[in-house]
């Protein structure tokens, strides 16, 4: 570093998105019906040509790509300064992210130089961040096929336009990581009784509420119970812990959400709320206006309305059929017979949950850092995260830590057999990652003077205190 403040002060600029956009080939085959192939963009300021000029040297490098895979087209293309990402989610839908690669700004002679960090992007990550786009547009507009038969490009258009044009500015492009990779669900450590609890909990509610198709239920941002497919449960816990809930976090002082309420009917007091649809159950004008989401899409196609409703620290999702509108009659149903229930419950739940920590012992900083994840089950866990603020997370290790474990991943994904890998980082860090039988574990450990067979054993008294029911291959 001395070279560099003899230069002038060093700064790190993070990456960006330069672009992003939706195009279909097949919409203007012909010549200079160009622009028609152009289903979305951002930003929306450039100039019409530039938009022509860039989803067709994309194009072209996805035909160029295909002669030599036909099966596997371009993932990434890589140039000094940015990284271009395309997913094909649908048949000739191809979506395509720009991301500037991270910079370096030098100052030589009193004029800035930037020096791009070509190699610091993980391809799988961004590729990752990239079919989340899809996935959660999916998740509340069904397919762009579907789009296109309910109205063609127009309606398709429009609803492109006014899902992305909110949802790009949500996308955290400097903390994405290897748990973007996964985007898997943290589920909620529960003894046997209380979990039978909750599981007779929502079978009263399906039987009592008997237009409810599925139910999920969450504690602490945690999942517990869901009756939805995993690939529809995992963007929908991903929904409800980055957007919904944060935007919904009051001060929560000694667990409690809202100030207990004279409820109606029969003077039930209790904490629950919806967090969506109706916000006042006593005014009769309120409107009671549910987002739609769309799961099975492979399959049956169905088309609900998502309830969600919360008491203290324990959430409830009721998903019913879209063709059914809810009525004001049915939400005060809903939270009369939900409400004192689920208040009961989530006190349950945290009286059990804090009677298993005492008995565990306080949690001390541990000597190491990990990040787990069952690609069967779909559960992860990271006790290298933090939450910086309600919607993001992010690692409190070096970011050069976390670039080997996504290096590593990318190995793991190459082959199918089990195996480890352990990696002598910089300044008495070692890294190591573990992948037997469908799970995955990484491990960071900092510690001076250690050889290969003591980080062996390390991991060996983690996975013995952490991971006891789990078998890894040793």
């Amino acid at each position: 570093m001395a070279a560099a403040g003899a230069a002038g002060q060093e700064k790190q600029l993070a990456p960006t998105l330069l672009s992003f956009f939706i195009y279909n080939p097949k919409l203007g085959p012909k010549e200079g019906e160009e622009e028609k192939k152009i289903l979305f963009y951002h930003p929306n300021e450039v100039e019409k040509n530039e938009k022509i000029r860039n989803v067709g040297l994309c194009e072209a490098i996805v035909q160029f790509t295909r002669t030599f895979s036909p099966t596997k087209p371009a993932k990434s293309l890589h140039t000094q300064k940015n990284r271009q990402f395309f997913h094909e989610p649908e048949e000739n839908f191809w979506m395509v992210m720009v991301v500037r690669n991270p910079i370096i700004e030098k100052h030589k002679d009193g004029k800035p130089v930037y020096e791009y960090q070509e190699e610091e992007l993980l391809d799988k990550v961004y590729s990752s961040v990239l079919q989340q786009c899809y996935s959660m547009y999916k998740l509340f507009n069904g397919t762009f096929l579907r789009a296109m038969e309910d109205g063609g490009v127009k309606v398709l258009k429009e609803r492109l336009e006014k899902f992305f044009h909110r949802y790009l500015q949500t996308l955290h492009l400097q903390s994405c990581d290897l748990l973007d990779v996964f985007c898997g669900i943290s589920f909620f450590p529960l003894d046997k009784m209380t979990y039978l609890k909750i599981q007779s909990f929502i079978n009263r509610m399906e039987e009592s509420l008997n237009i409810v198709k599925y139910t999920a239920f969450l504690y602490n941002d945690q999942l517990i119970w869901s009756g939805l497919e995993q690939d529809d449960m995992r963007i929908l816990y991903k929904y409800l812990t980055t957007s919904l809930f944060p935007r919904h976090m009051e001060p929560e002082l000694a667990g409690r959400d809202s100030p207990i309420r004279a409820e109606m009917p029969g003077n039930l007091q209790h904490y629950g709320r919806f967090l969506t649809g109706p916000l006042n159950l006593n005014d009769p004008e309120t409107k009671c206006r549910f987002p739609k989401i769309f799961v099975n899409t492979d399959d049956t196609y169905e088309e609900l309305h998502l309830i969600v409703y919360k008491a203290m620290s324990a959430a409830v999702c009721f998903m019913i059929d879209a063709s059914i509108p809810p009525t004001l009659e049915f939400c005060r149903k809903l939270d009369s017979i939900v409400g004192p229930q689920l208040t009961v419950l989530a006190s349950d739940i945290c009286e059990q949950y804090n009677i298993n920590k005492r008995i565990s012992g306080a949690e001390k900083e541990p000597q190491f850092k990990f990040i787990y994840f069952n690609h069967m089950n779909l559960a992860e866990k990271s006790t290298i995260h933090m939450r910086k603020t309600p919607s993001v997370s992010l690692a409190s290790v070096h970011p050069d830590l976390m670039k080997i474990l996504g290096d590593i991943n990318s190995d793991f994904s190459r082959v199918d057999e089990d195996e480890e890998i352990i990696v002598k980082a910089m300044s008495d860090y070692w890294v190591v990652g573990k992948k037997s039988d469908q799970r995955e574990l990484y491990v960071i450990l900092n510690q001076k003077n250690v050889n290969l067979i003591e980080v062996n054993e390390e991991v060996k008294k983690l996975c013995a205190t952490q991971f006891n029911n789990i078998f890894f291959l040793d």
